[in-house]
């Protein structure tokens, strides 16, 4: 059976549609979940997607981690879920707390628009599982504020961890250590900047995201706690 995957839709998010079309490319069988839902029961993954959630006006991901739906999502990544957020998706988990660090505005205050290059660090997480530690991918990028940053304790924990899922090869916004993605302790729940949607069809000029796309369904398995209601006494 095809995993179920779950693509969340905030007011302002823009790459629902392209996040659907090629999970279902991929095999996997996609549905929109609105923000204010209370419930992602059902699905074996969830997709947090670009855009400008809430229009982004106090700072991207800010005011959409008080959406309905980021409880559920949190219980679903507590149970184990496999929870990936692309772009504004990745600022909207470490505003909820559901990774570490933060996203600020690009070095040289400018928006950059272009393929990039990236280098799987990991193979330990939902969305690199079976692909080679080292490999290189050319997957686009988007974005004003995709500029990762930490403290260094912070840092410190991610590298002793391998919880580094992708770095640049050549740093196009000052993230710091070049850092592209990240994952959680568990590794279910992973954050990245490059748009892997967008590089599933040969006349893109890559099908590189089709690699870590195929590695999020190959590991979405339905998790039997996840948004389960409480016990009671």
């Amino acid at each position: 059976m095809a995993a179920r995957v779950g693509v969340v839709v905030f007011p302002g998010t823009n790459c629902e549609h392209d996040a659907v079309r090629a999970i279902e490319g991929l095999g996997g069988a996609a549905e929109l979940v609105w923000h204010g839902a209370t419930s992602v029961a059902g699905y074996d993954a969830l997709v947090l997607p670009g855009g400008f959630a809430h229009g982004d006006y106090l700072r991207p991901g800010a005011i959409a981690r008080f959406s309905p739906v980021m409880a559920a999502v949190a219980r679903f990544a507590s149970a184990g879920g496999p929870v990936v957020g692309i772009c504004n998706g990745f600022q909207v988990l470490t505003e909820a707390g559901l990774l570490p660090g933060a996203l600020q505005k690009n070095r040289g205050l400018r928006f950059v628009c272009a393929p990039a290059e990236v280098r799987v660090e990991t193979d330990r997480s939902v969305l690199t599982a079976g692909i080679e530690p080292g490999s290189v991918l050319s997957v686009p990028i988007n974005h004003f504020e995709g500029n990762y940053t930490c403290d260094e304790a912070t840092l410190a924990v991610l590298r002793a961890e391998d919880r580094i899922v992708l770095r640049y090869v050549d740093n196009p916004n000052g993230s710091v250590d070049g850092i592209a993605g990240i994952c959680n302790e568990g590794r279910n729940v992973v954050g990245l900047m490059p748009h892997p949607e967008r590089a599933v069809d040969p006349l893109t000029g890559s099908v590189d995201g089709a690699a870590l796309l195929g590695a999020l369904l190959r590991s979405a398995t339905r998790p039997t706690t996840a948004d389960a209601p409480p016990a009671v006494a």
